[in-house]
């Protein structure tokens, strides 16, 4: 007889103090919908999600709108030059003020009752109001956005953890790559139909990588086992020094972050040595990056708190960011960067850069999918993670962790 039970009654405590370590959850923390309430809650409102880079809204007026579950965010760049966040929520009757993604205005206008707020928030304007009415007490409420060397977050809470560690610890590398001089060449959405920590969960180990994504596979070393890997990334190791790449490693990712601040991460694997980027091939797609000076075949992996996931190759930038849509669904955005100064036609095409993980990201779809409806099956138990999905036993323990927060 199956280990779960349809009609398992058993609180959320109750089910965290049975989980057992180094296996997948209980089945109700992916199909249970009062447990995705309590994560919105204690997880995901709290934390920063990516929301793009800083080249994407270079002027004052410049805007961007990042929507997770049911909360909306509007990131502008405000009349001082600061990027600025608000709730995507009209102060007359709740209507959602801004119902394009991006673009540039002088002023946002409701389009429901025509309030009009400018660009750093304020009521501008409210037809036919009682006398008396005082706009300068209605203006878009703040939405928490931060900046980590190029990269904006948002928050939906008001007191989202400190990104000061990572952005001391993280400046090193991503100085190396010269992150704040990027540009966004591609960014592309993916919907998957399952729970969100299904999506991440996916993202977070290769040991499906020699199954699932034979492209990517045969030029990184990141479907071996340790062991493996460490033997096969001789090459890069020797290399790394004369193209300018520093052999540097941070792990306060998620269960090992510090207290009051958000989990962040950066380390160096090789690809396989014929290989010199993630493209078809191996090739170069792109001029390198920062202060790279060469190809030492090698790719980067960075990851700042639990949705946003990051690939620096010596010549562009991957950028996932998995974001929930209800309990049953989540999406995935994925931005492909380069160097500002590249010109397409000359120095890349579109379609080079974003080859790989656009394959590699369309296959994790379909798998993911797969996993969701085997999770909900009656047959469904946890099974035991293999020593290549540490990194996903780790965000595990952290997110019961979190749902135990006061």
């Amino acid at each position: 007889m199956s280990a779960v039970l349809k009609n398992d009654a058993r609180s959320i405590d109750e089910l965290i103090a049975n989980h057992k370590p180094g296996h997948s959850l209980h089945q109700r923390f992916y199909t249970d919908p009062d447990i995705y309430r309590a994560e919105l809650e204690k997880v995901i409102y709290r934390n920063w999600i990516l929301a793009g880079h800083v080249s994407q809204l270079p002027e004052p007026g410049d805007f961007k709108v990042v929507n997770v579950d049911k909360e909306s965010a509007i990131i502008v760049r405000g009349s001082d030059g600061t990027l600025k966040g608000f709730a995507n929520v009209c102060r007359h009757r709740g209507s959602l003020v801004c119902l394009e993604q991006e673009g540039h205005v002088d002023k946002f206008q409701c389009p429901y009752h025509g309030w009009m707020y400018d660009i750093d928030g304020n009521l501008t304007a409210a037809r036919d109001m009682e006398d008396g009415f005082d706009k300068a007490s209605h203006g878009l409420k703040s939405v928490s956005v931060g900046e980590v060397h190029g990269l904006i977050l948002v928050s939906f809470d008001d007191n989202p953890p400190s990104l000061e560690g990572a952005i001391r610890e993280l400046e090193e590398p991503l100085t190396m790559f010269g992150f704040e001089d990027l540009k966004v060449v591609a960014q592309k959405s993916y919907a998957i139909p399952a729970n969100w920590k299904l999506s991440i969960e996916n993202y977070q180990e290769c040991y499906h990588c020699a199954t699932a994504h034979p492209e990517y596979a045969l030029m990184h070393t990141m479907m071996l086992d340790g062991d493996k890997r460490e033997r096969a990334s001789r090459h890069m190791h020797e290399r790394m020094a004369s193209c300018g790449i520093k052999d540097y490693e941070v792990d306060r990712i998620d269960a090992n972050a510090k207290p009051g601040e958000i989990g962040y991460g950066y380390w160096r694997t090789a690809m396989f040595s014929k290989y010199k980027t993630g493209s078809k091939g191996g090739e170069p797609v792109a001029p390198l990056l920062g202060n790279i000076k060469d190809y030492d075949g090698g790719q980067s992996d960075i990851s700042i708190g639990p949705f946003s996931y990051i690939l620096a190759y010596n010549d562009h930038i991957v950028c996932y960011v998995f974001t929930p849509v209800d309990h049953n669904s989540s999406n995935c955005e994925v931005y492909w960067m380069l160097r500002a100064d590249a010109e397409e036609g000359k120095d890349y095409n579109v379609d080079d850069v974003t080859w790989l993980w656009d394959v590699t990201t369309a296959a994790d779809k379909e798998i993911i999918v797969n996993n969701a409806r085997g999770v909900h099956s009656k047959y469904y138990e946890p099974g035991p993670l293999s020593k290549m999905e540490d990194m996903e036993s780790n965000f595990i323990e952290w997110i019961l962790a979190e749902l135990q927060r006061p």
